[in-house]
C-alpha cells in the first residue's frame, strides 16, 4: 500500500474524504507534519492507494486500510483523524481495533445518520454524466477562501491553488458514488461507536460557511460521546485544513500531543 508518511513527534493518521485522494488534503498535511508524525494514504479503492479492496467487504475495507497503515509504518497505536466521510471511517476504526487509537479527531464528518440530501441525491443518479455540474457548483466554496484569507487576492490565490491541486489529482464519480452508496451497509455501527473511550477532538466550522456537511450533524457525535471536546475552526467551512491550515494544524497537533503525554504518563 502506499502511504505518505512526513514529519515526526506524536503519530497521526489522516484518512481522506469522499473524493479519496489524499493530495486534496497536502496544505493541512503539510502543515500538520511541522508538528508531528504524519501518516496518510488515499482510500483503498483509488488506483493510486495500491490497497487491497474486497467488494464483498464494502466500507470495511477503509477501515481495515487504517489497521494495514499502522502497521506499515510500524506503529501499534495512533492519533486517528478522519476527514468528512473519512470521519465515519476513523470512528469505525477505534470502535472495530479497541487499543489502536489514543484519540480521535473528526473534521467536519458525516455522522452514522446521515443520507444523502436532495443536492447529493441528484449527483448520484448519473455521477459521470453531471459530474460538469458538479464542479461548476463547487464554486460555492469560494466564499470559504476569501473569509480566511486577510485581502480578497490571498482568496482568490487560494482558491485558484486548491483548484489546481484538485484538477492535478482528479476524482472519480464513480468511486465517489459508490463510496456513499457504501455507506448503506454500515449497519449497526451506532452500537458500536458508544465504546470508543478515548479523547474525542470534533472539529466543525462556522455554520455560514459549511456548505457540504452541517456543523449540526457533525455534532451528533456528541449524543455518542458526551466527553467529546468540540472546536470550531473560525473563518472556515468545510475546507478549514485547506483554507487554514495553520490553524487546524496547531489545534489538532496540540490536543494530540497533550493526550499522548497523559497516556505514556
Amino acid at each position: 500500500m502506499n502511504i505518505v508518511d512526513r514529519g515526526s513527534g506524536d503519530p497521526i493518521v489522516v484518512i481522506p474524504g469522499v473524493q479519496g485522494r489524499w493530495e486534496w488534503m497536502r496544505p493541512g498535511i503539510d502543515a500538520l507534519a511541522k508538528h508531528a508524525r504524519v501518516i496518510t494514504f488515499s482510500l483503498a479503492d483509488e488506483p493510486s492507494s495500491a490497497a487491497d479492496f474486497d467488494d464483498a467487504d464494502g466500507f470495511w475495507n477503509y477501515v481495515e486500510q487504517v489497521r494495514n497503515a499502522l502497521k506499515q509504518s510500524g506503529l501499534d497505536q495512533a492519533a486517528i483523524c478522519g476527514v468528512s466521510y473519512g470521519g465515519l471511517i476513523a470512528g469505525a476504526f477505534a470502535s472495530r481495533f479497541p487499543g489502536h487509537a489514543t484519540s480521535v479527531i473528526l473534521v467536519s464528518a458525516l455522522p452514522p445518520s446521515w443520507r444523502p440530501d436532495a443536492r447529493a441525491s441528484f449527483f448520484l443518479r448519473a455521477p459521470w454524466l453531471l459530474s460538469p455540474l458538479f464542479c461548476l457548483a463547487s464554486v460555492r466554496l469560494y466564499r470559504e477562501f476569501a473569509t480566511a484569507r486577510d485581502t480578497w487576492w490571498s482568496g482568490a490565490m487560494s482558491a485558484c491553488g486548491a483548484g489546481i491541486n484538485v484538477l492535478r489529482h482528479m476524482f472519480h464519480p464513480g468511486r465517489m458514488a459508490r463510496r456513499v452508496h457504501l455507506l448503506s451497509s454500515v449497519s449497526g455501527i451506532e452500537v458500536e461507536l458508544p465504546r470508543v473511550k478515548v479523547p474525542i477532538l470534533i472539529v466543525t466550522g462556522e455554520e455560514s460557511l459549511e456548505r457540504v456537511v452541517s456543523p449540526r450533524l457533525t455534532r451528533e457525535y456528541l449524543a455518542i460521546w458526551p466527553h467529546a471536546r468540540v472546536e470550531t475552526l473560525a473563518r472556515t467551512g468545510h475546507l478549514g485544513m485547506i483554507t487554514r491550515p495553520d490553524e487546524f494544524a496547531a489545534l489538532v497537533s496540540a490536543f494530540v500531543s497533550a493526550h499522548a503525554a497523559r497516556k505514556s504518563a
